[in-house]
């Protein structure tokens, strides 16, 4: 028998989502989890495109950054018009604007990014000078440092978009990430999912967050039962490090958190973009303070010269 809930539920939520067919998923999948919770609350989406998905012919890390896939979203929660935004936390900016808070973090997917190619195994497999697509500067510095013989190309635009880039031959592979393919059915096109060794994730990737409108204290009871109390305490320790960096999706580093008994095991990179320069450093500690352990790996990872790599990165942006 379920616990009584301590508050009255809304009679209506409306869930802020972009349009393409991995947001409007995850807002699904939120729905259904709210509407199993409050069965009497009419709950809708609303699809929003934003400024990231109508720039498709540049990087984001020259157009602005993740935060081009919020804002608006951000803007629909400060009038009213929804109640919570789904985010992907890979996508979520390291510091929220001001009136914006994260109510709840969802328990995380594969993590690791995968090899999707119709011609080729592996990633070890792809001959000289095959053209590997990706978004990411975390994910090119890696392969660069890793597979210097490849040629890395810029790939924009939502999954399916980027399947048929593929699919047209385009490219020899692209790099995605595996909770999108998993969670859109698509497992069966990754051909290799990379071990975390070989490429550290992006902070947050494979988890959902969720957003309010800061002075919406009545939608945190709401969406407390969604939170995923060990997926949010790796998160945090996450963006805890990114933040202490500077992190964005202007500059190549990535980091992932996993428990191991009842500590918190943290790996993290920063890197130059062409991978010729790569730090990568390791650290335990307790999850009370996820922050403070992230805090603590951006130290580590500064004292071998982080901070000096970033700077040239910011001289050259």
């Amino acid at each position: 028998m379920s616990k009584p809930l301590d508050f009255i539920p809304p009679k209506k939520l409306v869930i802020a989502s972009r349009e393409s067919a991995l947001a409007l998923w995850q807002a699904a999948h939120i729905q259904a989890k709210l509407q199993a919770l409050y069965p009497d609350t009419l709950i809708e989406i609303l699809g929003m495109t934003t400024t990231g998905d109508q720039i498709l012919d540049s990087p984001l890390a020259k157009i602005g950054g993740k935060g081009l896939f919020v804002k608006e979203l951000e803007q629909a929660l400060a009038d009213g018009r929804a109640d919570l935004a789904v985010h992907s936390m890979k996508d979520v900016p390291m510091h929220l604007p001001e009136g914006f808070a994260l109510a709840a973090i969802g328990e995380r997917e594969d993590p690791r990014d995968a090899f999707v190619s119709n011609d080729f195994a592996t990633l070890e497999d792809l001959p000289k000078g095959s053209i590997v697509g990706t978004s990411s500067l975390r994910r090119q510095s890696q392969l660069q440092a890793r597979l210097p013989h490849l040629k890395i190309e810029s790939l924009r635009g939502n999954l399916q978009t980027r399947l048929r880039k593929l699919d047209e031959g385009q490219y020899a592979a692209i790099i995605l990430a595996a909770a999108g393919l998993i969670r859109l059915g698509l497992e069966s096109r990754i051909k290799q999912r990379i071990s975390i060794e070989h490429s550290i994730p992006a902070v947050g990737q494979g988890a959902l967050g969720i957003e309010i409108n800061a002075t919406r204290q009545d939608m945190v009871a709401v969406l407390a039962p969604l939170n995923h109390a060990e997926t949010a305490a790796c998160v945090e320790a996450e963006r805890g490090m990114s933040r202490a960096l500077a992190g964005s999706c202007q500059v190549p580093l990535g980091a992932y958190a996993k428990y191991q008994g009842d500590e918190i095991v943290m790996k993290g990179f920063v890197a130059s973009i062409n991978g010729n320069e790569i730090l990568r450093e390791e650290v335990t500690g307790s999850p009370k303070s996820p922050e403070l352990l992230g805090q603590q790996l951006a130290k580590q990872l500064i004292a071998r010269g982080a901070d000096r790599i970033l700077a040239a990165l910011a001289d050259n942006a």
